[in-house]
């Protein structure tokens, strides 16, 4: 029972990772474009984030640097991660049966992350976006981290699938 456990805590590690870092890497480039559609710097955004550790001017800075863009990179990733991890613990319970499940699930949870962000998280722990993007851009964002959490699903499910199959044919005592 305890390995079985492990096991599903292990996997749902696995798929936050995945599904969380393609979430990222997805909204990313959202913030990027969204930035320089406002004729802002494309990296603004993401160093407006590392304004937890740097403070609000980081959110003025457009050059790539470690302290900001990195900082800033890492913190969103991260976030990213977690978010992705509650939404791959509801999709564990409520799997989705159609794409369309799979995108309401999706915009619910960066809704509900979208809630967090800018209604109870004090404004140090923001994203900091709100220094460097318009609101509707802070919404296209959440936009294309909904659709980056089910792309990353789909991604996750993929490779748990592959996965099994590959274990499954390692170990031919075990099939039935």
């Amino acid at each position: 029972m305890t390995k079985v456990l492990d096991s599903n805590w292990s996997q749902l590690g696995v798929s936050a990772v995945t599904t969380g870092t393609v979430a990222a890497l997805v909204s990313a480039a959202a913030l990027a474009a969204l930035a320089k559609a406002e004729g802002k710097g494309a990296l603004q955004p993401l160093n407006a984030t590392s304004h937890w550790v740097q403070g609000d001017a980081a959110a003025k800075v457009e050059a790539p640097t470690a302290r900001n863009t990195l900082v800033g990179f890492a913190t969103h990733h991260l976030s990213s991660v977690l978010w992705a991890g509650f939404f791959e613990a509801w999709l564990a319970r409520n799997p989705p049966r159609s794409m369309w499940e799979l995108l309401r699930d999706a915009f619910g949870m960066s809704g509900i992350a979208a809630a967090v962000d800018y209604g109870a998280t004090p404004h140090r722990f923001t994203p900091g976006w709100e220094l460097a993007l318009s609101k509707k851009s802070m919404v296209g964002s959440y936009i294309a981290f909904a659709f980056g959490l089910a792309a990353g699903a789909l991604v996750s499910a993929r490779a748990r699938e592959a996965g099994q199959a590959a274990w499954s044919e390692t170990t031919p005592l075990l099939r039935g």
